[in-house]
C-alpha cells in the first residue's frame, strides 16, 4: 500500500493499549458486543457484575473473573472496536467472541438469520496496521478452532447458524449498487463495519478470536430494507445474546475443570 497507509509491523508503538501496564485480569475470555440494545440485554442476565467505565462504553467482569469472562461493549467501525480489543487483550483476554449486528448481500439471508464468518473482506483502513495486506482480494479470518467450537455449541443449543464470508466497509451511507454486486461477486453473503480488523488485530497478537453475527437488514434487492424492528431479528437478537453467553460461560466452566 502507499503512504500514507502502508504496513509497519516490526515496530513497536509509541502508545500501549489501555491496561498495558497496570491491568486487571479480567479473564482468559471476553464477550465484544458491538450494540447497546445487546449491551442492556446481557447485563440483565450476567450475575452480580462489575461494572466500570471502559471509553465510550462498559466493560462488565461477572464474579467468577479472574477465572471468567468479560463483556465489553457497544462500539461501532473499525478503528473503535479495535481500540477496545487491544485493551481486552493487554488486560488478559486470550479468547474473544465478537457479537454484533449485519446486512444481507443475498436474497437466501432473511433478517433473523445467524452468521459465523468464514472470513472478512477488508474494505476498511484498520487492517493495514496490523497485516500485510498485498493479495488481490485482502482478507483476515477467525480462529477457525474457535469458530467450530461456537458453531457446534449452537447447534447443541439448536440454535441455525450459517458460516459465511462477510464484507467489511467503513461508509455505512456508501454501499452503492456497484459495490454490493461486486462484494457479492467476490463471495461475500453480509456486510458489516468491524470483523476484517478484529480478525488481523487477534492474528496479529496471536489471541483466538470467532463472530456470531445477527441479520438486521437487507441490500440483497438492490433498496435497503430495515429489519430491526420486527419481532424475527428481536427475538434473534436475544437468541444470539444468550448463545454466545453460554458459550463462553461453558467455555470457562471445562477450563476451570481442567
Amino acid at each position: 500500500m502507499n503512504y500514507p497507509t502502508w504496513s509497519d509491523l516490526n515496530n513497536d508503538a509509541i502508545v500501549p493499549p489501555l491496561g498495558a501496564r497496570q491491568a486487571l485480569d479480567i479473564g482468559p475470555m471476553a464477550l465484544l458486543v458491538s450494540t447497546e440494545p445487546d449491551i442492556r440485554y446481557l447485563r440483565t442476565t450476567l450475575k452480580n457484575p462489575k461494572t466500570q467505565g471502559f471509553f465510550m462504553g462498559s466493560l462488565m467482569t461477572p464474579e467468577a473473573a479472574p477465572q471468567g469472562f468479560s463483556v465489553a461493549g457497544p462500539y461501532i467501525g473499525a478503528p473503535y472496536g479495535v481500540m477496545l480489543l487491544e485493551s481486552l487483550i493487554a488486560k488478559g483476554a486470550r479468547q474473544i467472541v465478537v457479537l454484533g449486528w449485519c446486512g444481507a448481500l443475498t436474497p437466501d439471508l432473511a433478517c433473523g438469520d445467524l452468521i459465523i464468518p468464514e472470513f472478512a473482506v477488508v474494505d476498511e483502513g484498520t487492517s493495514a496496521s496490523y497485516t500485510v495486506l498485498d493479495r488481490e482480494l485482502p482478507t483476515t479470518s477467525p480462529d477457525q478452532h474457535l469458530s467450530n467450537q461456537l458453531a457446534a455449541h449452537l447447534t447443541d443449543s439448536g440454535v441455525k447458524a450459517s458460516r459465511l464470508p462477510t464484507w467489511t466497509t467503513d461508509a455505512i451511507y456508501r454501499e452503492t449498487p456497484q459495490k454490493v454486486a461486486w462484494f457479492r461477486e467476490k463471495g461475500a453473503c453480509a456486510v458489516e463495519m468491524e470483523c476484517s480488523a478484529l480478525f488481523a488485530v487477534a492474528a496479529y497478537r496471536k489471541v483466538k478470536i470467532t463472530a456470531l453475527l445477527v441479520v438486521s437488514d437487507s441490500l440483497a434487492s438492490g433498496s435497503w430494507n430495515p429489519g430491526f424492528r420486527k419481532k424475527t431479528f428481536k427475538t434473534a437478537r436475544k437468541s444470539a445474546c444468550t448463545s454466545v453467553l453460554s458459550f463462553v460461560e461453558k467455555a470457562c466452566e471445562d477450563k476451570n475443570e481442567q
